[in-house]
């Protein structure tokens, strides 16, 4: 390692020179990190982060005779967070690749909105509002309240009288459809 002087002629504390270090230990704390992530290609760049690190950092390291050290502190540091990469990644499960919807599909369900506009239109006019804001706007009750100008017992009162009138309507509304067409199949 070399020292450097200062433009007085005075002796500065020596650098520590990465490129010194590089050459006598990138082996050695490549193997240790081979042995921490079990991957060369990972330990490599493990070990070539902590080397930039470092030399971005290069007043990180005070004295000269502890570079080393720092190295394998930050080898062993980058292999752990390489580690919980690799977990996370592992772990990670891609959402299903839906299929579009078949016709079929997509006209049962617009059958069934209809079904559910139509049975919305049977509700008061207060609980049609509530529910529409609530799970169409997404508001929370306090915000469906000051919409409204009511409180919010009365908001979640209503809401809970229009659901029960929306799930009766409902039902009925599938019972009398599955009558008719069963109806209509023994002819």
């Amino acid at each position: 390692m070399s020292t450097r002087t200062a433009g007085s002629g005075k002796v500065m504390d020596p650098a520590v020179d990465i490129t010194e270090l590089y050459a006598a230990h990138r082996l050695q704390l490549v193997r240790l990190a081979v042995l921490l992530v079990d991957d060369f290609a990972s330990a490599e760049d493990v070990v070539q982060d902590a080397f930039a690190a470092l030399a971005r950092r290069p007043d990180a390291v005070k004295d000269p005779s502890k570079a080393l050290a720092y190295l394998r502190v930050s080898v062993v540091n980058t292999s752990r967070s390489a580690l919980r990469r690799r977990r996370t990644a592992r772990a990670y499960t891609p959402p299903h690749d839906l299929s579009p919807p078949s016709p079929e599909d997509s006209a049962v369900l617009a059958e069934e909105h209809r079904a559910v506009i139509v049975a919305l239109q049977t509700l008061a006019p207060r609980q049609r509002e509530v529910l529409v804001l609530r799970y169409w706007s997404h508001l929370s009750e306090a915000e469906i309240a000051r919409t409204l100008g009511i409180s919010q017992g009365t908001v979640k009162s209503t809401a809970s009288r229009a659901l029960t009138a929306l799930e009766k309507t409902m039902t009925s509304t599938m019972t009398s459809t599955t009558q008719t067409s069963s109806g209509e199949e023994e002819r």
